[in-house]
């Protein structure tokens, strides 16, 4: 081949070239959405013996007003000091809708261990019948209100996608129920986009970020890109609050509970970042790696938390961090950074980490080789 030919050739093949890049490209950005790969596990082996744990009563779809007392009632700006007795009053009326939060976290998590069809089948039945009800999608609601609304959404959407993503695919034989669920859940994820989009920044904290969380849980449940995008935008706004040294102005705000606070920020936040970077979008680096800086910060502070003391002046209430549930967000936090040796170690033994508003035990995701994670 002369070298006239050659270039003949390359001319003539640049096109197809250029137009197989572009189809690759948009191949690549129309990619489903997916959770990280600890979600993809199989059911374990059935085990053996009669099935003594029975499909509970189901908890009776909440369709009412999500109007609900604050179990912070009366306290002053900080939002820190426990009513009592508005607290039990909030128990008692939103007590259906942790029913079937609690409820679809155990049964997933048990039927991902024993694969007993009676748990997927009771699961199911509680899911469908509140997305046939309708139910928590009222637009009578109060801050309390709408904040359940989100939590409840975070649990399931996130609990359901172990049986989406499976590799033993539980809902081939239930494709009915499942487009039932999951245009409740996209149904409900629109409306949680509606109740916290574009707060003023003073008014954006930890409830922003459980927002966000269930909007992305809901995002690879049903496999929109919208939904997807929203809770990275949301994401970003958290990241980009997180100061210079680890803190988060709104939640210093919280007086004796800002340590805790800043520590329940960063479960929605290290989740988000997981379900974004195995979808393709990094967010570690946002505001310098603000999410490294923040979970830095709050170990440092569950060692010793003079350094929150001396910036609000207030006496950390440490009691919520003697929880190891607490700290589950160290299973994805471990595998977007590298922890130390010393958080390693702490992980270990807390482990395993479960926690129903995640979706259920987050060691069997992230760290599923750990001896314990191997554990019921």
């Amino acid at each position: 081949m002369t070298c006239m030919q050659s270039r003949t050739l390359k001319k003539l093949l640049a096109p197809s070239l250029l137009t197989l890049a572009m189809f690759a490209g948009a191949t690549q950005a129309a990619a489903p959405l997916r959770p990280p790969q600890g979600y993809f596990a199989p059911i374990e082996k059935v085990k053996t013996g009669d099935f003594k744990d029975g499909c509970d009563a189901m908890p009776t779809p909440y369709t009412g007003s999500l109007q609900f007392r604050s179990k912070y009632e009366g306290s002053d700006k900080a939002r820190s000091t426990l009513n009592k007795a508005s607290e039990k009053a909030f128990r008692d009326t939103t007590a259906d809708i942790t029913k079937i939060e609690r409820g679809t976290s155990k049964r997933v998590m048990q039927f991902m261990r024993d694969g007993r069809p009676e748990q997927l089948e009771c699961t199911l039945n509680w899911l469908t019948a509140w997305a046939k009800a309708d139910a928590l999608m009222s637009k009578d609601f109060n801050h309390t209100g709408k904040s359940m609304r989100k939590w409840a959404l975070g649990s399931m959407a996130s609990s359901y996608i172990h049986l989406k993503f499976s590799d033993s695919h539980p809902l081939a034989n239930h494709q009915q129920e499942s487009q039932l669920i999951e245009a409740w859940f996209s149904k409900m994820a629109d409306q949680v986009v509606s109740d916290w989009d574009n707060l003023p920044l003073e008014k954006t904290n930890n409830h922003s970020y459980w927002s966000a969380w269930s909007v992305m849980a809901t995002s690879i449940a049903t496999n929109r890109r919208d939904l997807f995008d929203w809770a990275v935008k949301e994401y970003k706004v958290g990241a980009n609050q997180v100061d210079a040294d680890g803190f988060l102005p709104n939640e210093m705000k919280r007086q004796q509970r800002a340590l805790a606070y800043h520590n329940y920020a960063l479960p929605p936040l290290s989740m988000i970042a997981s379900f974004a970077l195995v979808n393709g979008v990094d967010v570690r680096q946002e505001n310098n790696g603000a999410l490294k800086r923040l979970g830095d910060r709050v170990l440092a502070g569950v060692e010793d938390p003079e350094a929150f003391e001396k910036k609000n002046g207030k006496e950390q209430d440490m009691t919520d961090l003697k929880v190891d549930s607490k700290f589950a967000w160290l299973e994805p936090f471990c595998t977007l950074y590298t922890c130390s040796p010393d958080v390693l170690e702490k992980k270990r033994e807390m482990q395993p980490f479960k926690t129903f508003r995640l979706g259920g035990d987050l060691t069997r995701v992230y760290d599923p080789a750990s001896e314990k994670g191997k554990g019921s």
